[in-house]
């Protein structure tokens, strides 16, 4: 697998790899040791599927912050889903 980091860390460093040919790509590529699997999704600028062989999965991440006036209580992973809003509704209660 170092071998295809490798080749894509030096076709990234130089600029004009961005609008290169498959076909010096191939030639590039003839050095190289990369099974035929990724060398067909480097031919066909597939990153899709270039990541699926790497295992570089796509994820997504969403951070939402607390208002300001909120006082935020942490679960120590022991609560149920929705026990902490009970409990802060019967101490408003109060």
């Amino acid at each position: 697998m170092f071998d295809v980091i490798d080749f894509l860390e030096s076709v990234g460093q130089d600029a004009e790899w961005r609008h290169a040919d498959s076909e010096a790509l191939a030639v590039a590529l003839t050095g190289v040791q990369i099974g035929p699997e990724l060398r067909m999704a480097i031919l066909a600028r597939d990153e899709r599927e270039l990541q699926a062989l790497l295992g570089q999965d796509p994820f997504c991440c969403l951070i939402n912050p607390a208002k300001p006036d909120e006082d935020q209580e942490e679960c120590d992973g022991s609560c149920k889903e929705g026990e902490d809003e009970d409990k802060d509704k019967s101490t408003d209660d109060d």
